[in-house]
């Protein structure tokens, strides 16, 4: 099936407004169309990412002055939502390209060069990256601890040797941004970034998980991988990370973009257990399941599950976008609502269908399997619900 282009008269890459809903859904159908197939094969979806890029949408949160929409976080999250309806993989991939251009800490603190490389290759449909952070020791830095990741200084610059996991979209990115403390007397943590075609990497094919195959979150290993001195654009001493130094609003965007990807898979299973039930009549009954009073009433709690994470996550992006943001107990909060929602109302569907919803030929059974993978990203739930208790009882 041929590639059906957005709505413009223009390079889609110049379009700055926002996506209509007649739009968002053709992204989704398209995306859609592939999804199944990438999942069984474990392959990067490139098929998804070549249409983003003919569409202008890997810049899609670009600044307006390097070229690309300058989209915030309310568009950002329809868009990603639309995606995630799709193939979830591509959004969760995406996601992180996103995050880097929409946090101006980034732009403000990179050498400029470099960020500007970078937006330019995204408006032009290249330049996905990725955060490099989890480690078979130390797991996630987010719960503490120092990498293993070693940089090297050199006379050219520095020399990464260590190994990542769980490196989302590995076989698929143009950059790495690699967590690695410096070998100096007292080390630096922080991130360098690395080009993925440089030398000394290697990626194991290690991901095969439940869900989310596509995301080909494979092990990376680094041997004296090179990268320039300037490269390592965010470093600093352990004890400036721990105090808070960083940007607030990534936990926003992180919170609402996960959140927002977990309730895209919601939806799409919603949609095809719409068709399902209004499909099925069977003999006994003479009518469709879709007139049961009983599946009337658990979809119905579907959709009600859907309207909160809608209302949770555009609320707070509105909020944000307007300087009224939600503090990180409020946003991850909401990451939890939302994706334990999002799990419930697959799970519903489950119930309705029996067999055919385990089966897969059926997509529902793909839907149950990514939602479940929200569960592991950070901040987890014990981590949010131990800061939201402390918050409340004022410890």
């Amino acid at each position: 099936m041929a590639t059906q282009a957005l709505q413009h008269d223009d390079d889609p890459r110049q379009v700055t407004g926002p996506l209509s809903a007649d739009q968002l859904d053709r992204l989704t159908r398209r995306l859609a169309e592939t999804a199944e197939h990438y999942d069984r094969s474990g392959e990067f979806p490139r098929a998804g990412f070549d249409y983003l890029a003919g569409e202008g949408l890997i810049g899609l949160t670009v600044p307006r002055d390097l070229g690309g929409r300058g989209a915030g976080l309310v568009e950002a999250i329809r868009v990603l939502g639309a995606v995630a309806k799709g193939d979830p993989s591509v959004a969760l991939i995406l996601f992180m390209t996103y995050h880097y251009h929409a946090t101006p800490t980034r732009a403000r603190t990179w050498p400029q060069a470099i960020y500007e490389r970078l937006a330019r290759d995204a408006v032009a449909g290249r330049g996905l990256i990725g955060g490099l952070r989890v480690e078979p020791e130390l797991g996630t830095p987010v719960r503490g601890g120092l990498p293993a990741t070693i940089a090297r200084r050199t006379a050219d610059g520095w020399a990464l040797t260590g190994t990542k996991i769980y490196s989302t979209g590995s076989t698929g990115l143009d950059w790495f941004s690699v967590w690695a403390k410096t070998d100096e007397d007292e080390p630096r943590v922080g991130n360098f970034l690395v080009r993925s075609d440089s030398a000394g990497i290697a990626i194991e094919p290690a991901w095969d998980h439940l869900g989310m195959r596509a995301t080909v979150s494979h092990a990376v290993h680094f041997t004296d991988t090179p990268t320039p001195l300037d490269h390592a654009v965010d470093i600093r001493l352990p004890a400036q990370w721990a105090t808070g130094a960083s940007d607030p609003g990534l936990a926003i965007w992180n919170a609402l973009a996960i959140s927002t990807i977990y309730d895209g898979v919601a939806r799409a299973a919603r949609d095809w257990l719409r068709a399902y039930l209004n499909d099925r009549v069977p003999t006994n009954l003479g009518a469709s399941l879709a007139t049961l009073p009983r599946v009337q009433e658990k979809f119905g709690e579907i959709e009600a599950l859907l309207q909160v994470n809608r209302t949770l996550i555009r609320d707070a992006a509105a909020h944000h976008e307007a300087g009224d943001p939600p503090g990180a107990v409020a946003v991850n909060n909401i990451k939890y609502l939302a994706t334990a929602n999002a799990i419930r109302a697959v799970e519903i569907g489950l119930e309705l269908t029996g067999n055919p919803g385990i089966s897969r030929k059926n997509p529902l059974e793909r839907h149950y399997r990514d939602v479940l993978c929200s569960r592991i990203h950070s901040p987890q739930t014990d981590t949010i619900l131990i800061a939201a208790g402390r918050a409340a009882l004022g410890n």
